[in-house]
């Protein structure tokens, strides 16, 4: 029977075009302006890490005192001092500190045009800590950071710009007038948003094309290409040094811990390594740390732009305006065959049969609606970037799933819409209609 009601469903698409073409427009609209939005809002507020982003925690001490927090909170790095030896005490499963550098690479053969590449300065629990896919090669070792060895990781795509995708470790580039050994390359890793390096304001930047050990870029004197906060001028010395061990915070630290119970442990020793700090005449405040794992970090720095959730919101208005529209479209359509409902009902149809026959009819509707959707949700994504940054506008795609989405809720939502409508057609009283004929 599903079978034969969905033909009829499909003949009642042509019994009254203008109509059918009313409510096929109302939906495709509303679902195709939900889909746009939801593309956006699903790129910058989703689990960056999904599976492992409660174990992963971003460590933060207040290094300055209240007279330069906001609201409380201590600063949202650390300084060199306090994030060196919280990796120098092994507190924590995995460690890993960076900050953000963007080295001028020298690429080798008959290309010998500089070009400015993004990366970070890290330790080799980077790419355990949050999942680093490789292609070739693979990470350097602890002995490597401690060896402040010449080595890189490069990304898929500075792979291929460098050696046109082929295997490249062992291969040596020039970053500074610095010769570095790659390692290993990347699959193409681009978590959005950058969860690990909110602070430098690089949440939604272009992909990371590469990463060296932090001994190293310390040791060449590699400059930080992100955020450097210190507060007040008094705060630290002249000179490179002066800087190195001054309160300036410019380095996200995170740490993996297994369980809750993990993570009491290590809350504990911040708390303890704060108050030795403040024994030591370092702070003068009582210790204030914060560990949060990867969305309460996210949420609490509220990374996702207000204008995304808006016009998720209007968006959704919009849809179910539409829809209100759809129900009054299915009433007057389904009201027009009371006489075709009299009839069946009087050779014996049950109520529950005139439901079915009415809420698969109301199906195809919903589906010509979603797809007149993914038509529009496709030509909507070329006009994202009128309403977002470009860096957001990027991250909006028509993926596999955005299509079943869209399929779905088209059909789903003309189906609830359909309810009522078909409610009263199932109440028509057969011997009126035979009377009335």
């Amino acid at each position: 029977m599903f079978a034969y009601y969905f033909q009829l469903g499909l003949r009642s698409l042509r019994r009254n075009p203008a109509l059918t073409a009313l409510m096929v427009m109302a939906i495709g609209f509303g679902v195709a302006a939900s889909m746009i939005t939801w593309s956006v809002f699903r790129a910058v507020s989703g689990d960056p890490i999904p599976g492992k982003s409660s174990q992963l925690y971003t460590v933060l001490i207040d290094n300055r005192g209240p007279q330069y927090n906001s609201k409380g909170e201590p600063p949202e790095a650390l300084n060199y001092t306090d994030a060196t030896a919280l990796v120098a005490a092994h507190k924590a499963t995995h460690q890993t500190l960076l900050y953000y550098v963007a080295p001028s690479v020298l690429p080798g053969g008959g290309q010998s045009i500089p070009f400015i590449a993004d990366g970070y300065a890290t330790n080799a629990d980077f790419f355990s800590m949050f999942d680093v896919p490789f292609e070739y090669g693979g990470a350097w070792h602890a002995v490597d950071d401690d060896g402040r060895a010449a080595v890189v990781v490069i990304s898929h795509e500075l792979n291929q710009q460098l050696f046109n995708g082929a295997d490249s470790v062992g291969r040596e580039i020039t970053m500074d007038r610095h010769n570095y050994r790659v390692v290993g390359v990347t699959k193409h890793w681009d978590p959005q948003p950058r969860f690990y390096d909110v602070f430098s304001g690089n949440a939604f930047g272009d992909p990371v094309q590469l990463y060296l050990p932090f001994t190293r870029a310390l040791d060449v004197q590699m400059d930080t290409a992100g955020r450097n906060t210190c507060g007040s001028n008094d705060a630290f010395n002249t000179g490179r040094e002066g800087w190195l061990h001054s309160e300036c915070v410019w380095v996200p630290m995170w740490v993996e811990l297994a369980d809750q119970a993990a993570a009491t442990s290590y809350r504990e020793f911040l708390t303890h390594y704060a108050a030795e700090q403040q024994r030591a005449g370092r702070f003068h405040w009582a210790p204030n740390i914060r560990l949060r794992d990867v969305n309460n970090w996210l949420a609490f720095e509220q990374v996702a732009p207000p204008e995304s959730r808006i016009s998720l919101m209007v968006a959704l208005g919009f849809f179910v305006i539409c829809l209100v529209n759809t129900i009054g479209l299915l009433l007057a359509k389904f009201m027009r065959r009371a006489a075709e409902i009299g009839v069946r009902r009087a050779l014996g149809a049950p109520r529950r049969e005139i439901y079915r026959q009415f809420l698969i009819e109301a199906a195809t509707v919903g589906l010509a609606g979603g797809v007149l959707g993914l038509l529009l949700t496709a030509l909507g994504m070329l006009g994202v970037g009128l309403l977002f940054e470009p860096e957001i506008a990027r991250l909006a795609h028509l993926d596999f799933s955005l299509v079943v989405m869209t399929l779905l809720v088209a059909i789903v939502a003309t189906v609830l819409a359909a309810f009522y409508p078909t409610w009263r057609a199932a109440k028509v009283q057969p011997a009126w209609q035979l009377k009335s004929n």
